[in-house]
């Protein structure tokens, strides 16, 4: 089993879909943490009914708030293996990409590295997508490195968008899609069949 720490901004559906995806089975993935810069967000209520432990977030230690330093210790200290990123919105420092190297994965509604970047996120990417006259959409995983949406490519699910007729649209096929794909990557981590191998990640 290993250990898991996810970090949301919003509604938590990727969040849900882990939980669902996982739920009763054997040696399953534990979330041991949920971690938001957003006290108001929904994913937390959902956390907290799955008596999941939450703590915010920011880049200075206020009331109610650790610092990315103090996050660091408490989760090295509970001795966690993989953060993902579902639905974060806040870039990560430095210094936690370094504590974590190849350890914290994202999902990412599109295709990338197209339409990927600083302020592409929610339905930014599915109007940029569809004002491109785009006809395929999807989800990638990749893993977290220093710059927006620029680490290697774990895996990719595409879906078809020819006959959509609004970012809404695409917006709702790549969710189906994402809810699927982050708990098969999460799951093939777990099992250790994630390795890089001459820059590529391939799954075994």
């Amino acid at each position: 089993m290993i250990n898991l720490t996810v970090f949301v901004s919003g509604r938590g559906s990727n969040l849900k879909a882990l939980y669902n995806f996982f739920d009763k089975k054997s040696n399953a993935p534990k979330i041991k943490f949920v971690v938001s810069d957003n006290p108001d967000c929904q994913a937390i209520d959902f956390a907290k009914s799955k008596k999941t432990d939450v703590f915010f977030i920011s880049k200075k230690a206020t009331s109610g708030k650790v610092s990315w330093s103090e996050a660091i210790r408490l989760l090295k200290k509970e001795n966690i293996d993989l953060v993902i990123l579902a639905g974060f919105l806040k870039k990560l420092p430095d210094e936690f990409v370094k504590a974590f190297e190849n350890k914290i994965i994202n999902i990412h509604p599109a295709l990338l590295p197209s339409f990927g970047g600083k302020g592409m996120y929610g339905i930014n990417v599915h109007k940029t997508v569809y004002e491109s006259s785009a006809k395929v959409s999807g989800a990638t995983v990749h893993f977290v490195n220093e710059n927006y949406d620029e680490g290697k490519i774990i895996a990719q699910r595409c879906v078809d968008i020819s006959d959509v007729k609004s970012p809404e649209e695409i917006a709702d096929r790549v969710l189906k899609i994402e809810h699927e794909l982050l708990p098969y990557v999460v799951s093939k981590f777990a099992e250790g069949k994630i390795k890089i191998e001459n820059s590529r990640v391939i799954i075994e």
